[in-house]
């Protein structure tokens, strides 16, 4: 997902350089979208392993 996130504000940057301003605009809501979800799955990812105490026992 973080992966996507930078496509985009990448893509944005080209947009911008080439004048194509809405599409850049576009763009970078999409980025700015992405990160913050990839951040608040990041957050959740880790108060959850802190929460379970990573209590994973192999058979």
């Amino acid at each position: 997902m973080i992966r996507a996130a930078i496509t985009f504000f990448v893509l944005a940057l080209l947009a911008v350089l080439f004048g194509a301003y809405g599409i850049a605009g576009i763009s970078m809501e999409v980025g700015k979208i992405l990160l913050m979800v990839f951040l608040a799955l990041a957050v959740l990812s880790f108060v959850g392993s802190l929460v379970g105490g990573g209590r994973r026992q192999i058979h």
